[in-house]
């Protein structure tokens, strides 16, 4: 099993590809791929079959699932994509910080 940066719920910005620059929430994480889906960056367009008789097929829009690597946490105090490091607090929980500035994310 692989270890991925970023959770479910994250908000995360693109830093290269099509979709670069691009600020989300995290939708989806699949750590066996190394993949996460990220709203409103790499829209790809999808045929859809109709299901019911009567219904008609389309053509949808929707998020495609992108390399971890790619994204990077967003730091809102920093306003841009940062790098994590791991701090205990007093009570022993484990959070997740800025390696800049110290925020918690």
């Amino acid at each position: 099993m692989n270890k991925i940066h970023v959770r479910k719920d994250d908000t995360v910005i693109v830093v290269s590809g099509n979709s670069k620059g691009t600020k989300g929430k995290v939708l989806e994480v699949s750590p066996k791929e190394n993949k996460v889906i990220v709203e409103g960056a790499n829209i790809v367009t999808k045929h859809v079959k109709p299901r019911r008789q009567g219904e008609a097929g389309s053509i949808v829009k929707v998020e495609g699932a992108m390399y971890a690597s790619k994204v990077q946490l967003y730091c809102s105090k920093c306003g841009k994509g940062v790098r994590v490091q791991n701090k205990k607090l007093d009570n022993g929980k484990s959070v997740r910080v800025c390696a800049k500035c110290g925020e918690t994310l």
